[in-house]
């Protein structure tokens, strides 16, 4: 498989990841967001897709954050209902 070069399809992939987590990991999100230790609860989980991304991405779009940026989206700013020290 090609590794994924345009810009829109690597940030694409990077939400499809980090929804997944979302999706997946609601619970434990909302456990790490409301005691400020969501990295901590969910650092496997992050690394994993990180590692998936950077299989399928190339490498000169690394610099461009995609994957954080798509964490901080749909992990932390979709839960800011949740009572949190962070906010």
């Amino acid at each position: 498989m090609a590794l994924i070069e345009i810009e829109e399809a690597a940030r694409r992939l990077a939400r499809a990841i980090a929804s997944d987590l979302s999706l997946y990991n609601a619970e434990k999100i909302e456990k790490g967001v409301a005691a400020d230790t969501l990295f901590d609860e969910l650092a496997g989980d992050i690394e994993e897709g990180r590692a998936l991304y950077n299989s399928r991405v190339s490498p000169e779009l690394y610099p461009k954050n995609f994957y954080d940026r798509a964490i901080v989206d749909l992990l932390i700013r979709g839960k800011g209902h949740v009572r949190s020290k962070m906010w």
